[in-house]
Parts: structure tokens; sequence; C-alpha cells
């Protein structure tokens, strides 16, 4: 550690300014960033953990990135206030191949249109949409299952991957490609049965805590969000941001990616060159004059900002 990094303090300040690309949210003062528990950890952690939260992430990510902090300080045998962990080995991400993977999905998935019912589904895959997910809202399981059933014979005959948001067991029953669940499923949702029925999994995540979670359970895709601020559902962590993003990507690059939250034509290319595979837009199209036109373009723009190597 450098002679100047004597104390926590001096520690999360560094790292505060050092990284200010990961901010979201506002910036904490060092005061309001400092725990009470802090005093029996170490000076390295503990300033880890205060810097952290200064930038704005939560407690539990904060947790997770020093926890993965200590563990690449041991791995090398230095502390650098500058090396921001980026290696899945130090934050006990798994390696692959792996006995309990979902099955696998392209992993370029390019654009991926949620969208709100079954027609929907249908017009954007005969536009050539290559990913879609109905997110259909309804307390009437009847109209839901009917709903799915629409949107599997949609999209026959072209070669849209149809992904059903939250109804899994229907999207068994009716041969979905995939189901797609937040956070808040896992707790209750039988991934065993999921993965056994051969469904595509793709799971939404809002920081490190969160893409742990998911990782552990193998799915075909990863979601990260909300890059931007979106108004089209309350959300519990500020807007990412493209520096965390970029953050999120180089550590799950061994999966496929989806950025999601106010994404449109002019970020498209800013959020490709994070290594993503995939962006998710939901007004970008449905709120289009010309959803078709809009599409096509969006498509454009995304296969023409995937990085070379990605290819």
């Amino acid at each position: 550690m450098s002679q100047t990094l004597n104390t926590a303090q001096d520690i999360a300040q560094a790292l505060a300014a050092h990284h200010a690309a990961l901010l979201a949210g506002e910036a904490q003062w060092y005061a309001q960033a400092v725990h009470a528990n802090d005093a029996s950890l170490s000076t390295q952690t503990a300033g880890v953990l205060q810097g952290c939260r200064m930038l704005g992430f939560l407690e539990h990510d904060a947790q997770c990135i020093a926890q993965a902090w200590a563990t690449q300080t041991q791995r090398t045998g230095h502390f650098l206030i500058n090396a921001w962990p980026c290696l899945p080995q130090d934050f006990g991400i798994a390696p692959s191949p792996r006995a309990n993977a979902f099955p696998t999905c392209p992993h370029t998935l390019g654009l991926y249109a949620v969208l709100p019912d079954a027609q929907w589904v249908g017009r954007m895959a005969r536009a050539g949409v290559p990913t879609v997910q109905l997110r259909f809202k309804s307390d009437d399981a009847s109209a839901i299952r009917q709903e799915v059933r629409a949107a599997v014979q949609a999209v026959q005959g072209t070669e849209a991957l149809l992904f059903i948001n939250d109804h899994w067991q229907i999207a068994i029953d009716e041969g979905a490609y995939g189901v797609h669940l937040g956070q808040e499923d896992l707790d209750d949702a039988p991934i065993e049965q999921i993965r056994a029925a051969g469904l595509r999994l793709g799971l939404s995540t809002h920081g490190y805590a969160e893409m742990l979670r998911a990782d552990a359970v193998s799915p075909s895709y990863i979601a990260l969000g909300a890059v931007f601020p979106t108004t089209l559902k309350r959300m519990q962590t500020a807007p990412q941001g493209t520096g965390r993003l970029n953050a999120y990507a180089k550590l799950m690059q061994h999966s496929p990616l989806v950025a999601i939250g106010g994404i449109d034509e002019v970020s498209i290319p800013v959020v490709m060159q994070s290594g993503v595979g995939s962006i998710a837009v939901v007004r970008a199209i449905t709120g289009a004059e010309q959803p078709e036109v809009a599409a096509n373009t969006l498509k454009i723009l995304i296969s023409k900002s995937i990085p070379t190597e990605i290819h």
C-alpha cells in the first residue's frame, strides 16, 4: 500500500476518487460512509467498504467488492487502489463448464424486445427481432395462458427466440424457448424443474450481490440494469451507469449478457462497448411511430457496435 494510504479514510477517499466512473446515485461524504462495525475490520477492508459506500454501492454490493478485493490482495500479494476486482475467481465464481448449467442460448442475443402482449410478439418476430420477451401482466390465469400460447404460436416460422416473463409453469406447458425471472422470483421458483424441462433461463440483476446469486444457478443469460433512468417500473436501485456496466460485463463475460434500462439509439454504441451481447428495449419499440423501422434501426446499430472479439 502507498505510504499516503495509512488509514481507512485515506483508502476510502482515494478509492472513491480513482473509481469515480462507478459512481451511481449521489456521492456520500466520508462520515456518512463509516459504519460502527468497521472498527473491527482491517484497515484495507474498512477503507474499501467505505469507499464503495461513497460511490453509492448498496451495502450487500460493497461487502461483495470488499471480499473480492481482499481475495485479490491475498492472491497477488499487493493491495492496489487502482486495481478494481474483475476476475471471477476473486468473487468465488465457479469455473465453466458446470454440471448445473441451463441450456445455452446465443452469446449475442442482439436486439431483445420486451413486449406487452402476443400481438406485439408476433409483429416484432416477423420484423426480424432476434429475441423477444412476453411481459404480460394480468391476475387472470386463463388470460395469461391464452397469451403465452398465442405468443408461442406467433413466433413459429420465424427465427425469434421467445422468453416468457415470470410465468414459468405456463411457459413449460406451452413450449416456450425460455423464461425470464426477477430476483424476487428466485425465492420461490423451482429452478430444478425449469432446468429439467429444458427451458432457457434469464435472470435480472442490479449489482454485484444479485449477479453472484444469479450466476450460482448457471442461467442461460444474465440481464444487467437498469443502465439509465427508466420510468417503466419503480427501481429499488439507482441507475447503474456505463462505468458500472463495464465492470459488471468484464466480471461476467463467461455468460451471455443483456443490458437493459433506458437505452436508446444514441446510447447503444457506448453500452455495447462494455462487452454485453444484447440490449433489451421496451419503449424504443412500443413507443415508436413506426415500430418495425425502429426495430430495424436498433438491430443495425447493435450489430455494428458489437466489439470485434465478440463477433
